[in-house]
Protein backbone atom coordinates (compact mmCIF):
# COMPACT_ATOMS: atom_id res chain seq x y z
CA UNK A 1 0.00 0.00 0.00
CA UNK A 2 1.77 3.30 -0.97
CA UNK A 3 0.41 6.35 1.19
CA UNK A 4 -0.83 9.58 -0.57
CA UNK A 5 0.50 12.87 -0.23
CA UNK A 6 -0.74 15.80 2.18
CA UNK A 7 -3.41 13.67 3.67
CA UNK A 8 -5.42 12.23 0.42
CA UNK A 9 -6.78 8.93 0.90
CA UNK A 10 -3.85 6.01 0.28
CA UNK A 11 -3.52 4.31 -3.06
CA UNK A 12 -3.14 0.25 -3.05
CA UNK A 13 -0.38 -0.27 -5.79
CA UNK A 14 0.66 -3.75 -4.49
CA UNK A 15 -1.65 -7.06 -3.64
CA UNK A 16 -3.14 -7.33 -0.03
CA UNK A 17 -0.26 -9.41 2.13
CA UNK A 18 2.50 -8.44 -0.28
CA UNK A 19 5.86 -7.89 1.98
CA UNK A 20 8.21 -5.56 0.77
CA UNK A 21 11.80 -4.55 1.55
CA UNK A 22 13.63 -2.00 0.73
CA UNK A 23 16.95 -0.04 0.98
CA UNK A 24 19.82 -1.55 3.30
CA UNK A 25 17.01 -3.80 4.56
CA UNK A 26 16.70 -5.81 1.34
CA UNK A 27 20.69 -6.01 0.96
CA UNK A 28 20.88 -6.87 4.63
CA UNK A 29 18.85 -9.73 4.06
CA UNK A 30 19.73 -11.08 0.61
CA UNK A 31 23.71 -11.01 2.26
CA UNK A 32 22.62 -13.01 5.05
CA UNK A 33 20.67 -15.21 3.03
CA UNK A 34 24.00 -15.80 0.90
CA UNK A 35 26.44 -16.41 4.00
CA UNK A 36 24.25 -18.98 5.57
CA UNK A 37 24.35 -21.01 2.23
CA UNK A 38 28.21 -20.88 1.99
CA UNK A 39 28.71 -21.49 5.79
CA UNK A 40 26.56 -24.12 5.50
CA UNK A 41 29.09 -25.97 2.88
CA UNK A 42 32.59 -24.23 4.27
CA UNK A 43 33.17 -27.15 6.85
CA UNK A 44 33.32 -29.41 3.99
CA UNK A 45 36.45 -27.87 2.43
CA UNK A 46 39.68 -30.08 1.63
CA UNK A 47 40.65 -33.25 2.51
CA UNK A 48 40.06 -32.85 6.13
CA UNK A 49 36.57 -31.18 5.05
CA UNK A 50 33.58 -32.64 7.48
CA UNK A 51 30.67 -34.82 5.54
CA UNK A 52 26.77 -33.58 5.70
CA UNK A 53 24.33 -36.23 5.80
CA UNK A 54 20.86 -35.53 4.38
CA UNK A 55 17.46 -36.55 4.80
CA UNK A 56 14.74 -35.81 2.48
CA UNK A 57 11.13 -35.93 3.22
CA UNK A 58 10.83 -39.85 2.27
CA UNK A 59 13.57 -40.84 4.57
CA UNK A 60 16.39 -40.89 2.11
CA UNK A 61 19.77 -40.24 2.90
CA UNK A 62 22.73 -38.64 1.28
CA UNK A 63 26.05 -38.88 2.97
CA UNK A 64 28.44 -36.16 1.21
CA UNK A 65 31.11 -33.26 1.18
CA UNK A 66 30.61 -32.29 -2.17
CA UNK A 67 29.37 -28.89 -2.69
CA UNK A 68 26.87 -28.73 -5.34
CA UNK A 69 25.50 -32.49 -4.34
CA UNK A 70 24.74 -30.63 -0.58
CA UNK A 71 22.58 -27.97 -2.02
CA UNK A 72 20.86 -29.43 -4.36
CA UNK A 73 19.47 -31.97 -1.73
CA UNK A 74 18.57 -29.27 0.78
CA UNK A 75 15.73 -27.74 -1.11
CA UNK A 76 16.41 -23.95 -0.54
CA UNK A 77 13.50 -21.68 -0.32
CA UNK A 78 15.27 -18.01 0.01
CA UNK A 79 15.33 -16.17 -3.12
CA UNK A 80 18.81 -15.14 -3.09
CA UNK A 81 20.22 -17.91 -1.40
CA UNK A 82 18.95 -19.78 -4.49
CA UNK A 83 21.35 -17.09 -6.49
CA UNK A 84 24.26 -18.69 -4.65
CA UNK A 85 23.31 -22.28 -5.66
CA UNK A 86 22.93 -21.57 -9.15
CA UNK A 87 26.84 -20.70 -8.80
CA UNK A 88 27.48 -24.10 -7.49
CA UNK A 89 25.41 -25.62 -10.10
CA UNK A 90 27.40 -23.40 -13.14
CA UNK A 91 30.66 -24.55 -11.67
CA UNK A 92 29.65 -27.89 -11.27
CA UNK A 93 28.51 -27.88 -15.01
CA UNK A 94 31.22 -26.01 -16.62
CA UNK A 95 34.11 -28.13 -14.48
CA UNK A 96 32.99 -30.91 -12.29
CA UNK A 97 34.51 -29.74 -9.31
CA UNK A 98 35.39 -26.57 -7.58
CA UNK A 99 31.39 -25.62 -6.24
CA UNK A 100 32.62 -25.07 -3.08
CA UNK A 101 35.02 -23.03 -3.29
CA UNK A 102 32.91 -21.10 -5.62
CA UNK A 103 30.08 -20.98 -3.06
CA UNK A 104 32.74 -20.17 0.26
CA UNK A 105 34.40 -17.04 -2.08
CA UNK A 106 31.11 -16.03 -3.21
CA UNK A 107 29.63 -15.59 0.52
CA UNK A 108 32.88 -14.15 1.46
CA UNK A 109 32.80 -11.31 -1.43
CA UNK A 110 28.76 -10.58 0.48
CA UNK A 111 30.43 -10.26 3.77
CA UNK A 112 32.97 -7.92 2.75
CA UNK A 113 30.80 -5.74 0.85
CA UNK A 114 28.27 -5.62 3.37
CA UNK A 115 31.05 -3.88 5.50
CA UNK A 116 31.55 -1.21 2.73
CA UNK A 117 28.07 -0.75 2.46
CA UNK A 118 27.65 0.20 6.15
CA UNK A 119 30.37 2.05 5.84
CA UNK A 120 28.45 4.44 3.05
CA UNK A 121 30.21 2.67 -0.02
CA UNK A 122 27.37 2.67 -2.72
CA UNK A 123 26.75 -0.46 -3.80
CA UNK A 124 27.15 0.13 -7.92
CA UNK A 125 30.92 1.06 -6.57
CA UNK A 126 31.59 -1.68 -4.91
CA UNK A 127 29.78 -3.92 -8.48
CA UNK A 128 32.04 -2.07 -10.26
CA UNK A 129 35.51 -2.40 -8.46
CA UNK A 130 34.59 -6.36 -7.88
CA UNK A 131 34.16 -6.90 -12.38
CA UNK A 132 37.56 -4.64 -12.22
CA UNK A 133 38.74 -7.42 -9.50
CA UNK A 134 37.66 -10.51 -11.36
CA UNK A 135 38.72 -9.46 -14.33
CA UNK A 136 42.00 -8.81 -13.13
CA UNK A 137 42.17 -12.13 -11.13
CA UNK A 138 42.25 -14.29 -14.69
CA UNK A 139 44.56 -12.38 -16.11
CA UNK A 140 46.75 -13.05 -13.06
CA UNK A 141 45.66 -17.00 -13.24
CA UNK A 142 46.86 -17.17 -16.53
CA UNK A 143 50.47 -15.54 -15.72
CA UNK A 144 50.97 -18.16 -13.25
CA UNK A 145 49.55 -20.95 -14.94
CA UNK A 146 51.92 -23.89 -15.34
CA UNK A 147 51.77 -25.79 -19.06
CA UNK A 148 51.41 -29.37 -18.95
CA UNK A 149 51.22 -31.94 -22.20
CA UNK A 150 48.12 -34.58 -22.13
CA UNK A 151 50.96 -37.53 -22.65
CA UNK A 152 52.28 -36.52 -19.09
CA UNK A 153 50.20 -38.88 -17.50
CA UNK A 154 51.99 -38.58 -13.73
CA UNK A 155 50.98 -34.95 -13.96
CA UNK A 156 47.31 -36.09 -14.80
CA UNK A 157 46.91 -38.42 -12.07
CA UNK A 158 47.86 -35.71 -9.83
CA UNK A 159 45.53 -33.62 -10.66
CA UNK A 160 42.61 -35.80 -10.30
CA UNK A 161 43.69 -37.42 -7.07
CA UNK A 162 43.58 -33.51 -5.57
CA UNK A 163 39.88 -33.55 -6.76
CA UNK A 164 39.33 -36.80 -4.53
CA UNK A 165 41.46 -35.84 -1.29
CA UNK A 166 38.54 -34.30 0.18
CA UNK A 167 36.07 -37.12 -0.98
CA UNK A 168 35.71 -40.33 1.49
CA UNK A 169 37.46 -42.64 -1.09
CA UNK A 170 40.87 -40.54 -0.68
CA UNK A 171 41.89 -43.78 0.73
CA UNK A 172 41.97 -45.60 -3.08
CA UNK A 173 42.99 -42.22 -4.73
CA UNK A 174 45.75 -42.94 -6.36
CA UNK A 175 44.15 -46.44 -8.16
CA UNK A 176 41.09 -44.27 -8.80
CA UNK A 177 43.45 -41.48 -10.23
CA UNK A 178 44.71 -43.68 -12.38
CA UNK A 179 41.52 -45.06 -13.78
CA UNK A 180 40.40 -41.39 -14.15
CA UNK A 181 43.25 -40.81 -16.64
CA UNK A 182 43.33 -44.26 -18.42
CA UNK A 183 39.62 -43.44 -19.42
CA UNK A 184 40.11 -40.02 -20.33
CA UNK A 185 43.43 -40.20 -22.80
CA UNK A 186 40.86 -43.58 -24.25
CA UNK A 187 38.25 -40.77 -25.12
CA UNK A 188 40.21 -37.80 -25.93
CA UNK A 189 39.77 -36.75 -29.56
CA UNK A 190 42.75 -34.70 -30.88
CA UNK A 191 41.34 -31.81 -33.27
CA UNK A 192 43.68 -29.49 -34.59
CA UNK A 193 46.56 -28.80 -31.89
CA UNK A 194 44.18 -29.44 -29.14
CA UNK A 195 41.88 -32.55 -27.17
CA UNK A 196 38.07 -32.56 -26.92
CA UNK A 197 36.82 -34.79 -24.28
CA UNK A 198 33.09 -35.73 -23.98
CA UNK A 199 32.58 -36.92 -20.46
CA UNK A 200 29.65 -38.82 -21.58
CA UNK A 201 31.84 -41.38 -23.92
CA UNK A 202 33.00 -42.86 -20.25
CA UNK A 203 30.40 -44.77 -18.96
CA UNK A 204 29.88 -45.55 -15.01
CA UNK A 205 28.04 -48.57 -13.89
CA UNK A 206 27.26 -48.75 -9.97
CA UNK A 207 27.21 -52.15 -8.31
CA UNK A 208 27.12 -52.79 -4.35
CA UNK A 209 29.66 -55.33 -3.10
CA UNK A 210 33.39 -55.92 -2.45
CA UNK A 211 35.30 -52.77 -2.10
CA UNK A 212 35.98 -49.66 -3.52
CA UNK A 213 39.37 -51.27 -4.73
CA UNK A 214 37.65 -53.64 -7.06
CA UNK A 215 36.71 -50.64 -9.16
CA UNK A 216 37.88 -51.46 -12.38
CA UNK A 217 37.71 -49.83 -15.83
CA UNK A 218 37.36 -51.58 -19.07
CA UNK A 219 38.00 -50.81 -22.35
CA UNK A 220 34.61 -51.28 -23.16
CA UNK A 221 31.15 -51.31 -22.39
CA UNK A 222 28.86 -52.84 -19.81
CA UNK A 223 25.61 -53.23 -20.94
CA UNK A 224 23.46 -53.56 -17.79
CA UNK A 225 21.14 -56.49 -19.82
CA UNK A 226 21.52 -59.85 -20.22
CA UNK A 227 20.97 -62.78 -22.82
CA UNK A 228 17.25 -62.67 -24.18
CA UNK A 229 17.35 -66.91 -24.05
CA UNK A 230 18.73 -69.24 -21.38
CA UNK A 231 20.11 -71.22 -24.38
CA UNK A 232 22.57 -68.24 -25.44
CA UNK A 233 26.07 -68.62 -25.07
CA UNK A 234 27.11 -66.79 -21.84
CA UNK A 235 30.57 -66.32 -23.34
CA UNK A 236 31.45 -65.03 -27.26
CA UNK A 237 34.99 -64.70 -28.45
CA UNK A 238 36.19 -62.75 -31.20
CA UNK A 239 32.28 -61.64 -31.18
CA UNK A 240 31.28 -59.85 -34.41
CA UNK A 241 28.52 -57.36 -32.94
CA UNK A 242 25.56 -55.79 -34.71
CA UNK A 243 23.85 -52.92 -33.00
CA UNK A 244 20.13 -52.47 -34.29
CA UNK A 245 17.46 -50.24 -33.68
CA UNK A 246 14.66 -51.90 -34.94
CA UNK A 247 12.25 -54.44 -33.48
CA UNK A 248 12.98 -57.99 -34.13
CA UNK A 249 9.42 -58.87 -33.69
CA UNK A 250 6.44 -58.93 -36.60
CA UNK A 251 4.96 -55.38 -36.37
CA UNK A 252 1.39 -54.61 -35.28
CA UNK A 253 -0.82 -53.01 -38.25
CA UNK A 254 -0.91 -48.90 -37.61
CA UNK A 255 -4.76 -49.29 -38.76
CA UNK A 256 -7.77 -51.64 -36.54
CA UNK A 257 -7.95 -54.44 -38.74
CA UNK A 258 -9.84 -58.11 -38.93
CA UNK A 259 -8.29 -61.17 -40.39
CA UNK A 260 -10.95 -63.76 -40.92
CA UNK A 261 -9.70 -67.18 -40.66
CA UNK A 262 -12.46 -69.66 -41.89
CA UNK A 263 -10.15 -73.31 -42.35
CA UNK A 264 -7.86 -74.22 -40.03
CA UNK A 265 -5.52 -74.68 -42.74
CA UNK A 266 -5.59 -70.93 -43.26
CA UNK A 267 -4.57 -70.48 -39.72
CA UNK A 268 -1.25 -72.75 -40.07
CA UNK A 269 -0.47 -70.83 -43.06
CA UNK A 270 -0.94 -67.79 -41.37
CA UNK A 271 1.73 -68.55 -38.24
CA UNK A 272 3.93 -70.43 -41.27
CA UNK A 273 4.13 -66.88 -42.58
CA UNK A 274 4.91 -64.98 -39.70
CA UNK A 275 7.20 -67.48 -38.52
CA UNK A 276 8.89 -67.04 -41.94
CA UNK A 277 9.07 -63.56 -41.78
CA UNK A 278 10.58 -63.65 -38.16
CA UNK A 279 12.88 -66.52 -39.14
CA UNK A 280 14.16 -64.36 -42.29
CA UNK A 281 15.36 -61.78 -39.70
CA UNK A 282 17.55 -63.98 -38.25
CA UNK A 283 18.70 -65.12 -41.71
CA UNK A 284 20.00 -61.59 -42.35
CA UNK A 285 21.96 -61.27 -38.94
CA UNK A 286 23.35 -64.74 -39.98
CA UNK A 287 24.18 -63.58 -43.17
CA UNK A 288 25.64 -60.46 -42.22
CA UNK A 289 28.42 -62.59 -39.98
CA UNK A 290 27.53 -61.43 -37.19
CA UNK A 291 27.68 -63.54 -34.01
CA UNK A 292 26.46 -60.77 -31.01
CA UNK A 293 23.24 -58.52 -31.45
CA UNK A 294 22.17 -55.51 -29.16
CA UNK A 295 18.69 -54.49 -30.00
CA UNK A 296 17.62 -51.47 -28.63
CA UNK A 297 13.66 -52.65 -29.37
CA UNK A 298 12.04 -56.14 -28.90
CA UNK A 299 12.86 -59.59 -29.75
CA UNK A 300 10.17 -61.79 -30.64
CA UNK A 301 10.36 -65.45 -28.22
CA UNK A 302 10.36 -67.25 -31.92
CA UNK A 303 13.45 -64.85 -33.01
CA UNK A 304 14.87 -65.68 -29.80
CA UNK A 305 14.74 -68.89 -30.48
CA UNK A 306 16.30 -69.42 -34.34
CA UNK A 307 19.15 -66.67 -32.28
CA UNK A 308 19.87 -69.51 -29.81
CA UNK A 309 19.81 -72.62 -32.35
CA UNK A 310 22.08 -70.18 -34.28
CA UNK A 311 24.49 -69.86 -31.02
CA UNK A 312 24.00 -65.88 -31.77
CA UNK A 313 24.03 -63.66 -27.80
CA UNK A 314 21.78 -61.42 -28.17
CA UNK A 315 20.39 -58.83 -26.05
CA UNK A 316 17.08 -56.25 -25.90
CA UNK A 317 15.85 -53.35 -24.28
CA UNK A 318 19.35 -51.82 -24.49
CA UNK A 319 19.02 -48.01 -23.77
CA UNK A 320 20.06 -45.38 -26.63
CA UNK A 321 22.82 -43.65 -24.72
CA UNK A 322 24.39 -47.69 -24.15
CA UNK A 323 23.58 -48.18 -27.24
CA UNK A 324 25.79 -45.40 -29.11
CA UNK A 325 28.59 -46.13 -26.61
CA UNK A 326 28.45 -49.32 -27.86
CA UNK A 327 28.86 -48.20 -31.79
CA UNK A 328 31.36 -45.56 -30.56
CA UNK A 329 33.56 -48.85 -28.42
CA UNK A 330 32.88 -51.36 -31.03
CA UNK A 331 33.25 -49.37 -34.19
CA UNK A 332 29.62 -50.31 -35.23
CA UNK A 333 27.25 -48.82 -37.19
CA UNK A 334 23.43 -48.33 -35.81
CA UNK A 335 21.12 -49.74 -38.32
CA UNK A 336 17.82 -48.88 -37.92
CA UNK A 337 16.62 -51.05 -41.20
CA UNK A 338 17.76 -55.21 -40.66
CA UNK A 339 17.44 -55.85 -44.29
CA UNK A 340 20.37 -53.20 -44.76
CA UNK A 341 22.35 -54.86 -42.41
CA UNK A 342 25.93 -55.86 -43.41
CA UNK A 343 29.40 -57.36 -42.82
CA UNK A 344 30.40 -53.52 -43.24
CA UNK A 345 28.46 -52.46 -40.26
CA UNK A 346 29.20 -54.85 -37.63
CA UNK A 347 31.73 -54.07 -34.52
CA UNK A 348 34.44 -55.76 -32.85
CA UNK A 349 35.29 -57.35 -29.61
CA UNK A 350 37.58 -59.51 -28.45
CA UNK A 351 34.99 -61.18 -25.63
CA UNK A 352 31.34 -60.49 -25.04
CA UNK A 353 30.60 -62.17 -22.14
CA UNK A 354 27.20 -62.56 -19.38
CA UNK A 355 28.52 -61.69 -16.33
CA UNK A 356 26.55 -62.29 -12.68
CA UNK A 357 27.40 -59.56 -10.12
CA UNK A 358 25.28 -59.32 -6.80
CA UNK A 359 21.58 -60.54 -8.00
CA UNK A 360 22.30 -59.05 -11.70
CA UNK A 361 23.55 -60.33 -14.85
CA UNK A 362 25.49 -57.30 -16.81
CA UNK A 363 26.92 -58.25 -20.44
CA UNK A 364 30.77 -57.21 -20.15
CA UNK A 365 32.12 -56.15 -24.13
CA UNK A 366 35.67 -56.14 -23.81
CA UNK A 367 38.53 -56.12 -25.89
CA UNK A 368 37.87 -53.10 -28.45
CA UNK A 369 40.34 -52.05 -30.77
CA UNK A 370 40.97 -48.70 -30.00
CA UNK A 371 37.85 -47.66 -28.25
CA UNK A 372 35.99 -44.60 -28.17
CA UNK A 373 33.74 -45.33 -25.12
CA UNK A 374 34.86 -47.15 -22.11
CA UNK A 375 33.06 -47.88 -18.64
CA UNK A 376 33.67 -48.23 -15.05
CA UNK A 377 32.55 -50.15 -13.00
CA UNK A 378 31.67 -49.28 -9.45
CA UNK A 379 31.69 -51.06 -6.41
CA UNK A 380 31.32 -50.50 -2.97
CA UNK A 381 30.46 -51.83 0.54
CA UNK A 382 27.39 -50.07 0.81
CA UNK A 383 25.12 -47.78 -1.63
CA UNK A 384 26.04 -44.94 0.09
CA UNK A 385 29.77 -45.61 -0.50
CA UNK A 386 29.06 -46.40 -4.22
CA UNK A 387 26.96 -43.15 -4.70
CA UNK A 388 29.80 -40.90 -3.19
CA UNK A 389 32.59 -43.36 -5.39
CA UNK A 390 30.30 -41.77 -8.23
CA UNK A 391 30.85 -38.42 -7.28
CA UNK A 392 34.40 -38.47 -6.46
CA UNK A 393 35.05 -40.26 -10.27
CA UNK A 394 32.50 -38.12 -12.07
CA UNK A 395 35.33 -34.89 -10.22
CA UNK A 396 38.08 -36.39 -10.95
CA UNK A 397 37.21 -37.40 -14.76
CA UNK A 398 36.01 -33.73 -15.07
CA UNK A 399 38.95 -32.00 -13.90
CA UNK A 400 41.59 -34.31 -16.07
CA UNK A 401 39.19 -33.82 -18.88
CA UNK A 402 39.69 -29.98 -18.49
CA UNK A 403 43.37 -30.59 -18.33
CA UNK A 404 43.62 -32.46 -21.10
CA UNK A 405 41.77 -30.00 -23.20
CA UNK A 406 43.22 -26.22 -22.28
CA UNK A 407 47.08 -27.72 -21.33
CA UNK A 408 47.12 -25.39 -18.35
CA UNK A 409 47.16 -25.94 -14.68
CA UNK A 410 47.49 -24.27 -11.29
CA UNK A 411 47.92 -25.21 -7.74
CA UNK A 412 45.96 -25.88 -5.13
CA UNK A 413 45.98 -25.55 -1.50
CA UNK A 414 45.12 -21.82 -1.36
CA UNK A 415 48.56 -21.25 -3.03
CA UNK A 416 46.90 -19.71 -5.94
CA UNK A 417 44.53 -17.43 -4.20
CA UNK A 418 47.06 -16.03 -1.90
CA UNK A 419 48.78 -15.35 -4.81
CA UNK A 420 46.20 -13.26 -6.69
CA UNK A 421 44.82 -11.40 -3.22
CA UNK A 422 48.56 -9.87 -3.27
CA UNK A 423 48.77 -9.33 -6.66
CA UNK A 424 45.13 -7.68 -6.60
CA UNK A 425 46.21 -5.46 -3.53
CA UNK A 426 49.16 -4.39 -5.45
CA UNK A 427 46.83 -3.00 -8.40
CA UNK A 428 44.18 -1.71 -5.66
CA UNK A 429 46.89 1.43 -4.83
CA UNK A 430 47.22 1.91 -8.40
CA UNK A 431 43.46 2.86 -8.82
CA UNK A 432 42.64 4.94 -6.23
CA UNK A 433 39.23 5.86 -4.90
CA UNK A 434 36.25 4.52 -3.40
CA UNK A 435 36.56 1.33 -6.31
CA UNK A 436 40.07 0.82 -4.48
CA UNK A 437 38.41 0.32 -1.45
CA UNK A 438 36.13 -2.97 -3.52
CA UNK A 439 39.31 -4.32 -5.00
CA UNK A 440 41.12 -4.07 -1.58
CA UNK A 441 37.96 -6.56 -0.64
CA UNK A 442 38.05 -8.75 -3.32
CA UNK A 443 41.95 -9.76 -2.80
CA UNK A 444 40.42 -10.26 1.22
CA UNK A 445 38.13 -12.31 0.06
CA UNK A 446 40.18 -14.90 -1.94
CA UNK A 447 42.30 -15.68 1.68
CA UNK A 448 38.82 -17.30 2.62
CA UNK A 449 39.88 -20.22 0.58
CA UNK A 450 43.18 -20.55 2.70
CA UNK A 451 41.68 -19.49 5.76
CA UNK A 452 39.12 -22.43 5.49
CA UNK A 453 41.17 -25.09 4.57
CA UNK A 454 43.31 -24.37 7.74
CA UNK A 455 40.54 -24.25 9.97
CA UNK A 456 38.76 -27.54 8.63
CA UNK A 457 42.25 -28.95 9.57
CA UNK A 458 42.16 -27.48 12.86
CA UNK A 459 45.28 -25.48 12.47
CA UNK A 460 45.87 -21.86 13.74
CA UNK A 461 44.42 -19.39 10.93
CA UNK A 462 45.95 -15.95 11.76
CA UNK A 463 48.75 -17.85 12.08
CA UNK A 464 48.91 -20.24 8.37
CA UNK A 465 47.80 -16.53 6.96
CA UNK A 466 50.60 -14.66 8.63
CA UNK A 467 53.12 -17.06 7.26
CA UNK A 468 51.69 -17.22 3.93
CA UNK A 469 51.29 -14.01 3.21
CA UNK A 470 55.11 -13.44 4.01
CA UNK A 471 55.82 -16.35 1.98
CA UNK A 472 54.27 -14.94 -1.40
CA UNK A 473 55.90 -11.80 -0.51
CA UNK A 474 58.97 -13.51 -0.27
CA UNK A 475 58.07 -14.79 -3.57
CA UNK A 476 57.41 -18.43 -3.22
CA UNK A 477 54.43 -18.05 -5.45
CA UNK A 478 53.35 -22.19 -5.05
CA UNK A 479 53.06 -22.25 -1.01
CA UNK A 480 50.24 -22.78 0.28
CA UNK A 481 48.35 -24.70 3.23
CA UNK A 482 49.84 -28.51 3.83
CA UNK A 483 46.80 -29.37 5.71
CA UNK A 484 48.11 -33.17 6.24
CA UNK A 485 51.17 -32.17 7.75
CA UNK A 486 49.66 -28.65 9.12
CA UNK A 487 52.32 -26.12 7.96
CA UNK A 488 52.80 -24.13 5.24
CA UNK A 489 54.72 -26.02 2.43
CA UNK A 490 55.13 -25.32 -1.58
CA UNK A 491 52.40 -27.44 -3.33
CA UNK A 492 53.60 -27.65 -6.54
CA UNK A 493 56.29 -30.31 -4.63
CA UNK A 494 53.64 -31.50 -2.72
CA UNK A 495 51.64 -32.09 -6.22
CA UNK A 496 48.21 -30.48 -4.98
CA UNK A 497 47.43 -29.39 -8.49
CA UNK A 498 44.06 -28.36 -10.31
CA UNK A 499 43.46 -27.03 -13.64
CA UNK A 500 43.25 -23.32 -14.81
CA UNK A 501 39.93 -23.68 -15.68
CA UNK A 502 38.51 -24.30 -12.26
CA UNK A 503 40.20 -21.65 -10.56
CA UNK A 504 38.69 -19.30 -12.97
CA UNK A 505 35.14 -19.98 -13.53
CA UNK A 506 34.78 -20.20 -9.49
CA UNK A 507 35.84 -16.59 -9.45
CA UNK A 508 34.05 -15.28 -12.09
CA UNK A 509 31.09 -17.41 -11.28
CA UNK A 510 31.50 -15.90 -7.20
CA UNK A 511 32.02 -12.56 -8.72
CA UNK A 512 29.02 -12.50 -10.94
CA UNK A 513 26.93 -13.47 -8.08
CA UNK A 514 28.13 -11.30 -5.45
CA UNK A 515 27.41 -8.26 -7.97
CA UNK A 516 23.75 -9.29 -8.73
CA UNK A 517 22.77 -9.75 -5.06
CA UNK A 518 24.31 -5.82 -4.07
CA UNK A 519 22.46 -4.73 -6.75
CA UNK A 520 19.13 -5.38 -5.52
CA UNK A 521 17.82 -2.97 -3.16
CA UNK A 522 13.77 -3.52 -3.11
CA UNK A 523 12.49 -7.01 -2.39
CA UNK A 524 8.68 -7.37 -3.14
CA UNK A 525 7.30 -10.56 -2.81
CA UNK A 526 3.80 -11.33 -3.38
CA UNK A 527 1.81 -13.39 -0.55
CA UNK A 528 0.97 -17.29 -1.96
CA UNK A 529 -2.57 -17.78 -3.93
CA UNK A 530 -2.34 -21.60 -2.99
CA UNK A 531 -5.14 -22.79 -0.51
CA UNK A 532 -4.08 -21.72 3.39
CA UNK A 533 -1.90 -18.85 1.93
CA UNK A 534 1.24 -20.15 2.61
CA UNK A 535 3.86 -17.66 3.05
CA UNK A 536 5.82 -16.38 0.27
CA UNK A 537 8.96 -18.59 -0.56
CA UNK A 538 12.46 -16.78 0.49
CA UNK A 539 11.37 -16.07 4.55
CA UNK A 540 9.31 -13.30 4.15
CA UNK A 541 6.21 -13.47 6.15
CA UNK A 542 2.74 -12.10 5.53
CA UNK A 543 0.86 -9.02 5.72
CA UNK A 544 0.76 -5.66 4.21
CA UNK A 545 3.29 -3.34 4.40
CA UNK A 546 2.71 0.24 4.14
CA UNK A 547 4.91 3.10 2.76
Amino acid sequence: MMAGQGGQIPIIILKEGTKREKGKDAQSNNISAAMAIANAVRTTLGPRGMDKMLVDGMGDVVITNDGVTILKEMEIEHPAAKMIVEVAKTQDAECGDGTTTAVVLAGELLKNAQQLISSNVHPTVVTRGYKDAANKCVEYLESVSIRISPNDRAVLQEIAATAMSSKGVAGAKEQLAKIAVDAVTSVAEKSGESYRVDDDDIQLVKKQGGGIGDTILLKGVIVDKEPVHSAMPRIVKDAKIAVIDAALEVKKTELDSKIEITDPAQLRGFLDEEEGMLKSMVESIKKAGANTVFCQKGVDDIVQHFLSKEGIFAVRRVKKSDMEKLAKATGANIVTRLNDLSSRDLGYAATVEARKIQDDELTFITGCKNPKSVSILLRGGSEHVVDELERSLVDAISVVALAVEDGKMVVGGGATAIELSQRLSDYATSVGGREQMAIEAFAASLEAVPTALAENAGLDTIDILIELRSSHKAGNKYHGVDVLNGKVADMRKANVLEPLRVGKQAIQSAADAACMVLRIDDVISVKSSSPGGKAPPGGYGEGGDED
